[in-house]
């Protein structure tokens, strides 16, 4: 039942302009805390927290049509409103001490399906989780069938930063929440589509009919086409929950001597994650980490950051092949890997090998099916809808899916994003667009964190590369903070920040209005946390 609770520390609501907020905390529920914000001339409290990782959204941003955005990872949140009233010379909320206090809004359904539209989702990750919320919240009340052999979708970013290995921890909702909103899960592969008829059929045998089709079959990690590295044990990929279980397990009592294989986001988090106790070693192809994407400038403060941590570093550096433990039992297949040459003579020890070397489209399905028509790479090309191109009711999203982007200096670049936030949101676009057609869309711009000693935040993309990066902050520092903006001509087309919220989610607002600063505004000295949205 609604109570009224006074808010401590604010007393007039008069001096709040529109997209202010403040923080407050809630006299009598210990621990309650609510942010005031005011959109339109209009006064809300929400929870003061993120739902992910519990984020301070005093630090988030405002937009004028009322979204607020995490300033972790740049999302919006389900959260709690409460309404607000002033009397009396102070100010007070209405609602529930349990609202306030559990902070996360989860949106709960009872849906039990009706009618004859049928969704089925090959792949469970997290576009298709997008996917199913945004179908129920918006009405859908068709039957949803997942199927995945992974189980419930899982927050993937979760296994390289810290290799969780209790599937719980990483679930994005509990099976109760699936039962109750009505999906099904079937434990399976799909091997096959039949367009015409719209049917998916199953490495079990089973066939799922369907009036809505998407694909999210996700990633699958690439290996090395090297001599040993198909041969030996205890060369890892990782992309579930059960390579995470098998890497551990070789860590064991840990001491390891442990190499990974490839310096970009994933070889990076988990070198960070496991050096703590074992001797870890990075080998990369670029001069510096995450060149290809953050530029060698930002690179290097990302190595200098992790080298601190205990990780060496060999880059510039080309594999040979990975060498057995022991030569006797190599002869006959039974052997561990023992070690990494690289192609200058180098060999470097190793107890267990990972590979970070990138994925490629998880549609192996899909190649042998004359109605459609993969990109070179394998994947799915779509429209900005996310419809596959020359078919009806299908969608593709996620790491299989090649769009056209929009985002600055995009210009319709067909594009392919592995991202996890990404593939969400294309999810949330295909679940509304199958459930409410008609409604009107918001673009997205692309965002991504990275653990690595400090948060790293990340929005936009750089489809044609960019030809200067303005470094602003301490970039230097030991612990660095900073702001990266990735121009292309006049255009920012990406920001990385470090210890300097909220800047990279500003600036993601700001790109998704088309309001975002210019390389010129930049160099004049114009402050991004200044910017009108």
């Amino acid at each position: 039942m609604a109570q009224e609770f006074k808010l401590k520390d604010i007393t007039t609501l008069s001096n709040l302009q529109n997209c202010d907020k403040q923080e407050a905390e809630v006299e009598g529920i210990d621990g309650g805390k609510v942010l005031v914000v005011k959109v339109n001339d209009q006064v809300h409290a929400l929870n003061a927290n993120c739902t992910h990782f519990g984020a301070p959204l005093k630090n988030g941003v405002v937009s004028p049509e009322g979204r607020i955005t995490c300033p972790w990872h740049g999302a919006p949140d389900h959260l709690h409103r409460f309404d607000v009233v002033e009397k009396d010379g102070a100010v007070y909320i209405k609602g529930s001490a349990e609202n306030v206090k559990a902070g996360r809004r989860k949106p709960t359904f009872n849906v039990k399906s009706s009618g004859s539209e049928k969704v089925v989702i090959v792949g469970g990750g997290s576009g298709t989780f997008g996917a199913v919320q945004k179908l129920r919240e918006h009405g859908f009340n068709g039957s949803i069938t997942v199927i995945s052999n992974e189980g419930l979708p899982i927050d993937r970013t979760k296994l390289s930063k810290a290799l969780i290995t209790d599937p719980s921890k990483v679930h994005i909702r509990d099976e109760q929440w699936y039962k109750d909103a009505d999906i099904a899960f079937a434990k399976d592969t799909a091997t096959s589509i039949d367009f015409k008829s719209k049917s998916v059929s199953t490495k079990s045998g089973s066939s799922y009919p369907y009036t809505k089709l998407i694909l999210a079959s996700g990633g699958t990690p690439k290996s090395l086409p090297l001599p040993g590295f198909k041969d030996q044990s205890n060369i890892f990929l990782l992309r579930h929950i059960t390579d995470t279980r098998a890497i551990m397990d070789a860590v064991g009592d840990k001491g390891k001597k442990i190499v990974v294989i490839g310096s970009s986001y994933i070889g990076m988090e988990v070198a960070n994650y496991l050096c703590k106790e074992n001797d870890v070693t990075v080998v990369g192809m670029e001069s510096t980490p995450l060149e290809r994407v953050m530029g060698s400038k930002v690179g290097s403060i990302f190595q200098r950051i992790v080298e601190k941590n205990g990780v060496k570093f060999y880059m510039g550096a080309s594999v040979d092949s990975a060498v057995p433990k022991s030569q006797l039992a190599n002869a006959v297949g039974l052997s561990s890997v023992g070690g990494v040459k690289l192609k200058d003579g180098t060999v470097l020890d190793a107890d267990l090998v990972i590979l970070g070397v990138g994925v490629q489209p998880g549609t192996e399905y899909l190649k042998d099916n004359n109605d459609i028509q993969l990109e070179e790479d394998g994947s799915v090309g779509v429209d900005e809808n996310f419809a596959v191109k020359g078919m009806k009711d299908v969608y593709a999203l996620g790491d299989i899916a090649t769009y056209p982007y929009h985002g600055p200096g995009g210009n319709g670049k067909p594009v392919r994003i592995e991202h996890w936030n990404v593939a969400q949101n294309m999810g949330r676009s295909v679940g509304q667009r199958i459930a409410k057609p008609d409604q009107e869309q918001h673009p997205f711009v692309p965002v991504f964190w990275s653990a690595l000693g400090s948060q790293l935040r990340y929005c936009g993309h750089t489809p044609d590369g960019f030809d200067d990066v303005i470094v602003t902050g301490e970039p230097d520092a030991d612990q660095p903070k900073f702001v990266a903006f990735y121009t292309k001509g006049e255009d920012v087309v990406a920001v990385a920040s470090m210890s300097k919220d909220p800047a990279m989610t500003k600036a993601a607002e700001l790109m998704r209005a088309g309001k975002m600063l210019t390389r010129s505004d930049l160099k004049s000295g114009k402050d991004l946390l200044q910017a009108n949205l």
